[in-house]
């Protein structure tokens, strides 16, 4: 049987920096979820930097995206494959300044580095697979808010995040905002719009028609859809940068020089395989599908009265930026938050020719941002 990949670890398998805790519903009982299925427990896998000061009033919580996870800063090593994502951003005398905040990323519900999810053993002690239930960005934040709560941290300094970390930060500021100081809010909208379903249907379309994909109950069969996942990436990294990065960078170049036309020959199609390859060592496509799925189900306003009625209940303050050649989730998402927020300041736009990715990319703007909206 092919080993599976790092990142279907168990919680106890990596000597390193991530902890570990299981929890239970507030009451003590299952996570009901909004899809109808429970949870009787989640074991939540997360990092932290710097100090808690005596009063528990420096915590912020850093929300990863889609494919990240609780490594947020730090290197590579010590069972990561990848460096931190926000390295720039966090970190000592940065904008998320781990020298005066207490600094949290869990894993989010549903992923596959430590935190419940597909790849994780159900109760029977056999992987979830097929059998995990449906989960929304609610019900993650659910698990969230149960997770603040074993910390004991009532009250967060600030919640930043970018694209599915940004929809938590706006379910926490709808839903929770008396536990929170400040939302940070980075290229997301209140509620996924149809081109942002379309690619993650495609994605999961991907993944599901691949041969090795089995129904999702893969793991013991010594084979994992990873040519799927390598498709849904492709999708992904073509929609989250941009046509005009990818001229800049590729162009017309060639993979390998030849005078003769051949197929699968260019520079970006070997981007694009290298990308999908690379996402598969890291990440298991279950866990791909459950996200993309509950952020196909973003949407504030539900079961609250519409979007507007959602955002103009939050008091607190929050801060919004966008991506000026975002075309996933284009400025005008972000321009309806700023205008629906009670407390919202003006909109930030951020400069890139890298597209959605600009909010993990372009750490000197996005840490403006960032930091200003911590120190007020």
């Amino acid at each position: 049987m092919t080993p599976p990949p790092a990142s279907y670890w168990r919680p106890g398998d990596e000597p390193g920096h991530r902890k570990f805790v299981t929890l239970t519903a507030n009451d003590g009982r299952a996570f009901n979820l909004e899809g109808g299925g429970q949870l009787d427990s989640v074991t939540v896998a997360y990092e932290t930097w710097g100090q808690l000061n005596a009063s528990r009033s420096n915590a912020v919580l850093v929300l990863h995206a889609i494919s990240a996870d609780s490594h947020a800063y730090g290197p590579e090593g010590h069972g990561h494959v990848i460096s931190g994502w926000w390295n720039g951003v966090v970190g000592p005398g940065l904008a998320i300044d781990t020298d005066r905040f207490f600094v949290v990323c869990p894993n989010v519900l549903g992923a596959c580095q430590g935190t419940t999810g597909p790849s994780s053993l159900a109760p029977d002690g056999r992987a979830f697979g097929s059998r995990f239930p449906v989960i929304t960005i609610r019900d993650q934040v659910d698990v969230e808010v149960a997770f603040s709560n074993y910390l004991e941290i009532d009250t967060w300094a600030g919640v930043v995040g970018g694209s599915m970390g940004a929809m938590r930060v706006l379910e926490w500021a709808v839903g929770h905002s008396n536990r929170i100081k400040h939302g940070i809010v980075l290229a997301a909208g209140a509620a996924s719009t149809a081109d942002e379903i379309a690619l993650c249907s495609l994605q999961i379309r991907a993944i599901k028609n691949d041969p090795h994909f089995n129904g999702g109950d893969y793991y013991d069969s010594g084979f994992a859809p990873f040519e799927g996942m390598a498709v849904a990436r492709g999708l992904g990294q073509f929609t989250y940068r941009t046509g005009n990065e990818f001229e800049i960078r590729f162009g017309r170049e060639l993979q390998e020089p030849s005078d003769v036309v051949s197929p699968s020959n260019y520079a970006i199609e070997s981007y694009l395989k290298y990308q999908g390859a690379k996402l598969g060592r890291r990440f298991d496509p279950n866990s791909y599908i459950v996200l993309s799925e509950a952020m196909n189900h973003h949407d504030v306003g539900r079961n609250r009265g519409g979007v507007e009625n959602a955002l103009r209940s939050v008091q607190v303050p929050v801060t919004v930026a966008g991506i000026l050649s975002d075309r996933l989730y284009p400025l005008a998402l972000q321009e309806q938050l700023v205008t629906l927020l009670p407390n919202a300041s003006s909109l930030e736009v951020i400069s890139s020719d890298f597209g959605h990715d600009g909010f993990l990319l372009e750490v000197e703007q996005v840490g403006k941002v960032i930091a200003s909206a911590l120190s007020g």
